[in-house]
């Protein structure tokens, strides 16, 4: 494998989401995490994302990031299989994405039906709109999803400091991950950024901040004109 794994520890919350590839740098729950991830959103439907996913996992990924708002689940579900890897050998991410009005407990039953698995390494809430009626209710339903079994891990996505406070505050599970919680651009905010590490209480080597900023100093990617 291509990429290395981290492993989740115990006492921080940091994660950093991009689009198809997706690069996760975290820690909470003891488990391993591939440090890259092939993300479905934009892939579409039918045998397109079937045949990307595969052939992800054909060169190297080990991480397939999709969600119920991606539509693909069932699609990821069947490149999952025809490709023939053992599921210890593939870390899989979904999120509730509040699809269909449907609950957390419901969702997590369909996703691991689509997916074709019986539990998930990552279950994340797609967005803090989604927790309905609150965070804290939100956030109880998905720590009984890792006491039923049907996930490893469970984190947060988009989730700003004062919604991460909230949960915080009455989580008897932390959240692993927060995906999309730091973007490396030009533009970005050290105060949005210490706003996160505070919020979590995480710890950032000089090397982690060094690769923040030198990511950062690039800038976001430019589009490559035709010729």
């Amino acid at each position: 494998m291509p990429w290395e794994s981290i492993k989740l520890n115990s006492g921080q919350c940091f994660f950093c989401g991009l689009q198809t590839g997706t690069d996760y740098g975290i820690d909470m729950s003891g488990h391993y995490i591939p440090s890259i991830a092939f993300g479905t959103w934009k892939t579409g439907n039918g045998q397109g994302p079937i045949n990307q996913v595969k052939q992800a996992l054909g060169n190297g990924f080990s991480h397939i990031d999709t969600a119920q708002a991606y539509k693909n689940e069932k699609e990821t579900g069947v490149a999952l299989e025809e490709i023939g890897l053992s599921r210890s050998d593939i870390f899989v991410t979904t999120k509730y994405s509040g699809t269909n009005g449907l609950d957390i407990p419901t969702s997590i039953r369909n996703s691991l039906n689509s997916l074709g698995v019986s539990d998930v390494d990552l279950y994340l809430v797609h967005a803090p709109r989604l927790a309905v009626p609150d965070i804290p209710t939100c956030w109880a339903q998905m720590e009984k999803v890792v006491e039923d079994g049907f996930a490893k891990s469970i984190g947060v996505s988009n989730f700003g400091v004062q919604d991460l406070e909230t949960l915080l505050a009455s989580a008897k599970i932390k959240p692993a991950v927060n995906q999309g919680a730091v973007v490396v651009t030009s533009s970005s905010k050290k105060e949005r950024l210490q706003g996160y590490i505070a919020a979590g209480d995480i710890i950032l080597s000089p090397d982690d901040i060094a690769t923040i900023d030198a990511a950062g100093a690039l800038g976001e990617e430019k589009p490559v004109e035709s010729r």
